[in-house]
């Protein structure tokens, strides 16, 4: 079945940001009059997500006043975090509102224009137990590699250092949430040193490559950037 919910993680400070984005949690850093938040949630309505549990902490009011319960034609329900827990933990939090069997995972600083109706078929008829959506680069330094076999289980990730082609972590996840539950993870943990490194070896990751626009804001040259990119945000 396609998957119809996602969770976003909304509550990064964007402290790379400052000077481009003062006081705003990275999510609502403006682009051409719009949070990128909403270029994202648009998209992924597109796509057929019909639900999105919103991850927030840092200001969520901020995030909570523009898109209100209900407003700018979105479903969403917010997870507030009073205090950080990690990538892992807000993800785990927010699953446990989740009602479908597979829930997509979104970061609120990147986007990864994926095909949703092809990473949903690759997650179910793989059996993972999360799957990655994996964006093939050329000539990059600034993110890790994720190795893949023939039948695309991830074997491996390697750590950031110059590299001449690969595939990185876009940071968009399918996961299933009942498998992911039954770990009982901690309250605080890293999604990706204490859940994807941690686990890799037991062949239930796995990774579809597509190579579609990609583009994360954390740093001020590439939040620069997105800012022309997005004027023809749907030719993208």
């Amino acid at each position: 079945m396609h998957i119809r919910e996602a969770i976003v993680l909304a509550g990064g400070l964007g402290t790379r940001l400052r000077e481009a984005v003062p006081d705003l949690p990275k999510c609502m850093a403006p682009v051409n009059g719009k949070p990128f938040l909403h270029y994202l949630l648009s998209y992924f309505q597109q796509q057929g997500i019909e639900r999105f549990l919103l991850s927030v902490g840092y200001k969520h009011e901020l995030v909570s006043g523009y898109f209100g319960p209900l407003s700018h034609n979105f479903n969403i329900t917010y997870v507030v975090e009073n205090e950080p827990l990690g990538t892992g933990g807000a993800i785990q939090l927010a699953m446990l509102k989740a009602t479908d069997e597979n829930v997509l995972v979104l970061n609120g600083d990147t986007f990864f224009k994926i095909d949703l109706n092809s990473f949903s078929n690759f997650h179910r008829n793989s059996g993972a137990e999360s799957s990655l959506a994996l964006k093939p680069m050329t000539n990059f330094e600034r993110y890790g590699v994720v190795e893949t076999a023939p039948d695309h289980r991830i074997l491996s990730f390697r750590e950031k250092q110059p590299y001449k082609h690969g595939s990185i972590n876009g940071g968009v996840y399918a996961v299933n949430k009942n498998r992911f539950l039954e770990r009982r993870l901690p309250e605080k943990f890293s999604m990706e040193k204490d859940y994807f490194e941690a686990i890799v070896t037991e062949g239930c990751l796995y990774g579809q490559e597509q190579d579609k626009y990609f583009i994360d804001i954390g740093i001020p040259s590439d939040y620069n950037r997105v800012q022309n990119d997005f004027l023809a945000f749907d030719e993208l």
